[in-house]
């Protein structure tokens, strides 16, 4: 049996992606019912788009656990997660992954959905008001999508709690405890400037 030892899972794309996510979508949450900073909104959601664009890119040609088929599984595999977790079974249902969880892999789909979705409802809401209605479907998107990071979080904090492995932490270093033939070669430092430039870019169109 292979020894597990600390390895270098999540590239720097993934995790300034992740965290600038966490930190757009806070402030777009927080300045969306103010008229005074519409502006400032719709920077936050193109930049938050921007983010979401990159990260589809990315999960199809990023490094392996950055790509969805090393994370998206099926719905038996997501449900015996989850009821391993409610049991309190560690061991039994768990995948043997380093990187996302059946059910952290659906989670992510979501959120890149619902986040693309806001994010589109929303230009097109600050067009103009004879977009009011999409203005009432960008708002609702906004919330069911606070329902499903909520729900993420939630996920993370149980499952860290039933494996004994804090899940958070790896976010900010990369690196988790796996086998050493999961670790990536490379976390990929160049592309943070690439990433933050498109990031503004797209938060300035967002804005014309």
């Amino acid at each position: 049996m292979i020894e597990k030892q600390r390895i270098l899972v999540w590239d720097w794309p993934v995790r300034i992606g992740h965290w600038l996510l966490v930190i757009l979508f806070a402030l777009a949450w927080l300045t969306g019912d103010s008229e005074e900073l519409r502006l400032v909104h719709a920077a936050l959601g193109g930049a938050m788009v921007g983010v979401l664009l990159f990260r589809l890119l990315w999960g199809l040609i990023g490094s392996y656990h950055a790509r969805f088929t090393s994370f998206v599984r099926g719905r038996q595999a997501v449900l015996d997660y989850v009821a391993c977790l409610v049991v309190g079974r560690s061991g039994a249902h768990e995948s043997d992954y380093a990187g996302h969880n059946a059910a952290g892999g659906w989670a992510i789909l979501a959120l890149l959905t619902l986040g693309l979705l806001t994010g589109a409802t929303g230009w097109v809401a600050y067009q103009g008001e004879a977009w009011e209605g999409v203005g009432e479907i960008h708002e609702v998107l906004a919330t069911v999508m606070l329902g499903v990071v909520l729900l993420h979080v939630a996920g993370v904090v149980v499952s860290s709690l039933a494996h004994g492995e804090n899940l958070i932490r790896p976010m900010f270093s990369g690196y988790k405890v796996g086998r050493p033939g999961e670790a990536i070669a490379t976390a990929h430092p160049f592309l943070v400037p690439v990433l933050l430039i498109w990031v503004a870019a797209c938060a300035w169109w967002f804005t014309l």
